[in-house]
């Protein structure tokens, strides 16, 4: 998987993605405890899918005075995009891209973010499907 969004993460990898977009870089525990709460897992389910996020490339490892720093490599964009155009098309039946307008009370997104979305979407729209 390049970081620009080919690999659709699982709904609970997003939930680690959306940590780490908003967090940047953090140690194991630093995320177990953020995302204990909604996903109710253990500290071994959350390493175990950090390590599958790593061996995925949708997360990068540096060790920072002997402790290992997990930053998310999938970036935010094109990878949202990607889910928004799968979403569109596989559960919608829409061709072409959701109006992100539908967007604009996202927690997840900024309005400068919003905006970076909605070009993403049209250039994927308008760019030739080997490109995309």
């Amino acid at each position: 998987m390049s970081p620009n969004g080919d690999m659709k993460p699982s709904s609970t990898e997003l939930t680690i993605l959306k940590h780490l977009w908003r967090h940047k870089a953090q140690s194991l525990r630093e995320i177990h405890v953020a995302i204990e709460p909604e996903l109710g897992w253990t500290r071994s389910s959350t390493r175990k899918t950090v390590e599958r996020m790593v061996d995925k490339d949708l997360l990068g490892l540096r060790n920072v005075h002997g402790l290992n720093v997990y930053h998310a490599k999938a970036r935010k964009i094109p990878t949202l995009a990607g889910m928004i155009r799968d979403f569109a098309a596989d559960v919608l039946g829409l061709e072409g891209p959701l109006p992100v307008s539908n967007l604009v009370k996202s927690q997840v997104l900024s309005q400068e973010e919003l905006l970076e979305l909605e070009a993403y979407l049209e250039n994927a729209e308008n760019a030739p499907e080997d490109d995309v």
